[in-house]
């Protein structure tokens, strides 16, 4: 069956890109045909250790499509007082749907009237495409489960460099900011190289990936 994996790419340091670069980055993969949409745009309070496609507000947005506008909460439950706090524990999110579109053109748009650095920000595809060889050589086969989302946020958040949700929290982590990841099943494991390359392209040549497996 296998297990579901969520990739990170993020810079060396933690930083948050210009608006016009992070437009560039999101626009520059729908061009490259890394991804497919519809795309969506969430912002509010995200945490970037949510499971991409099941649990976190993308994942909601993606596969329980709302209206526009409406606020969407994580799935994961809320913290006891013994839990330990992301990456390790619990994510909690609140973030709303602030617009869906299905032309890369409108991207770009939407992403000028975004509360951008004010509140942790979300650009998701609908999944990779598998139309790109390069896309297909690395995951193997179609599967549309395969989102991409790329985050901008309001402070750095750690990731794991290394992680499995079914067995003990801990081990190294990274601090990211500016971010891209996606989620996959079946592949040739790290980062798919077409995606790191396009995210070399506007987060800069020293990038970190890692893996959370779950």
């Amino acid at each position: 069956m296998g297990l579901w994996v969520d990739t990170f790419i993020a810079p060396l340091s933690p930083s948050l890109l210009a608006p016009e670069d992070f437009e560039r980055l999101v626009v520059d993969l729908g061009q490259e045909r890394l991804v497919r949409t519809p795309w969506m745009l969430l912002a509010g309070s995200l945490c970037v250790n949510a499971g991409l496609g099941w649990g976190s507000v993308v994942g909601r947005a993606r596969f329980e499509p709302p209206a526009i506008g409406t606020e969407l909460l994580s799935e994961d439950g809320t913290p006891g007082p013994d839990s330990e706090p992301p990456p390790w524990g619990i994510s909690v999110e609140r973030a709303v749907l602030l617009a869906r579109g299905e032309r890369l053109d409108d991207l770009a748009p939407a992403l000028r009237d975004a509360p951008y650095a004010r509140q942790d920000i979300a650009v998701a595809f609908h999944c990779l495409d598998f139309t790109n060889p390069a896309i297909l050589d690395h995951y193997w086969y179609e599967d549309e489960r395969t989102m991409l989302a790329c985050y901008a946020l309001t402070a750095p958040q750690n990731r794991p460099l290394e992680a499995d949700t079914s067995s003990r929290s801990g081990g190294p982590v990274h601090p990211v900011q500016t971010c891209v990841i996606n989620t996959w099943k079946h592949g040739d494991g790290p980062a798919c190289p077409a995606i790191k390359t396009v995210a070399a392209r506007h987060l800069g040549p020293a990038l970190v990936t890692g893996d959370t497996r779950g």
